[in-house]
């Protein structure tokens, strides 16, 4: 909750300065803004590259059945909660964006100076490397790549937890001084308030879609096993971590009677890998910003499709920190969807003023989606 405080006032004072139009403070916060854009975009690819390459050498060979009905339950949850939110926001949004688009004209305001650095690879090519290296690593056994994927991950993200996330709040104060200088921070503020509270209903649609039909399958009442995972819900909604919800998860899931063995592979598991409620934000957020945002136009159903498909591989083992499942998702905004610095930046900006309730959606589906796996694991 500290955090959504320090980027509400982040937001809060970006404003206030593009309202005060001091030239050389706009200017010198836009400078900011470019340059920690640059290092945000060389650390996706790192993103990509360690925290996949970490999460497909976790599960290694060992699980079988188990493995793979649970990853399957989880990516289709993941898929079809995306399309969900796809059918909702192609529907809706244009509704709630009329009016709203940003003008074009806007004038560009300067930084001081532009510090520009590139990354390492580019997103597809952290993914694909990610996927050699890493089923290389389950079918040899090297110890030498696992090391080196989990000693990466802890890298990358003791970066994002410490350098990242505590300048998050002045890059979203930059970007929002921008806007306010230009005149079109109020349109932006104005369709994305609605969109945000459209994405936490759809959050809840989307849980109780899942726990009905996990109490269908196992014929118990279904708001009895709502109601046991509350204090998982409401622990993500002020860690806003799935792994550091992990054990109120898992000790939720067995109450509700998944068995041990079920419950103790699956919960961690799917903290890494069951992304539903961040899918449905990422999804409705993106749509409203190609309708708002004058450099974005809004994409086809296909091209959005396929962006689902790919942002339920890409967050695969996203980051334990709040925010991490929008970083992983950055590099696919931008080659999919055209995002550029900005809007990339608007997004995270979006994603992580509701944070909170996307994590909650996403661990207490893990509880769902373990008593499915249970109910399955049974019957075979």
């Amino acid at each position: 909750m500290k955090l959504i405080v320090k980027l509400l006032s982040g937001i809060i004072i970006g404003v206030l300065i593009g309202l005060i139009d001091i030239e050389w403070l706009t200017r010198a916060m836009v400078t900011f803004k470019g340059i920690f854009g640059q290092f945000i975009n060389y650390l996706i690819p790192l993103i990509i590259l360690f925290f996949i390459g970490a999460g497909i050498t976790s599960v290694g060979k060992d699980g079988g059945k188990l493995l793979g009905m649970t990853v399957g339950v989880a990516y289709t949850s993941t898929i079809i909660a995306g399309l969900f939110a796809m059918i909702v926001a192609y529907t809706l949004m244009p509704i709630i964006a009329k009016g709203g688009k940003v003008p074009s004209e806007a004038e560009a305001i300067e930084p001081f100076f532009n510090f520009e650095f590139d990354p390492l690879m580019g997103v597809l090519t952290a993914l694909i490397t990610a996927f050699l290296f890493g089923i290389y690593a389950i079918k040899t056994e090297s110890n030498m790549i696992v090391t080196l994927f989990k000693e990466g991950s802890k890298i990358t993200e003791v970066v994002i937890e410490y350098i990242l996330i505590p300048f998050l709040p002045i890059y979203i104060a930059g970007i929002f001084a921008e806007m306010t200088a230009q005149g079109t921070v109020m349109s932006v503020m104005k369709v994305f308030g609605f969109v945000l509270i459209a994405a936490i209903i759809m959050h809840w649609i989307w849980l109780t879609v899942l726990y009905f039909t996990a109490g269908f399958l196992r014929k118990e009442n279904p708001l009895n096993l709502v109601k046991n995972m509350l204090p998982a819900y409401f622990t993500a909604l002020g860690t806003m971590s799935s792994a550091a919800t992990i054990p109120v998860t898992l000790t939720q899931a067995k109450s509700n009677g998944v068995s041990e063995g079920v419950a103790n592979f699956s919960i961690p598991l799917l903290a890494t890998i069951h992304l539903s409620g961040s899918t449905i934000t990422l999804v409705s957020c993106t749509t409203a910003a190609m309708l708002v945002l004058p450099q974005l136009d809004l994409v086809s159903i296909p091209t959005m499709i396929g962006f689902i498909l790919m942002l339920g591989i890409i967050m695969i083992a996203a980051p334990g920190v709040p925010g991490g499942s929008v970083m992983a998702a950055s590099g696919i905004l931008a080659s999919i969807l055209g995002f550029g610095e900005g809007a990339i930046g608007l997004m995270i900006a979006l994603y992580m003023a509701q944070d909170g309730f996307g994590t909650a959606t996403n661990v207490t589906g893990d509880g769902a989606i373990s008593l499915i796996v249970d109910h399955f694991r049974k019957d075979v």
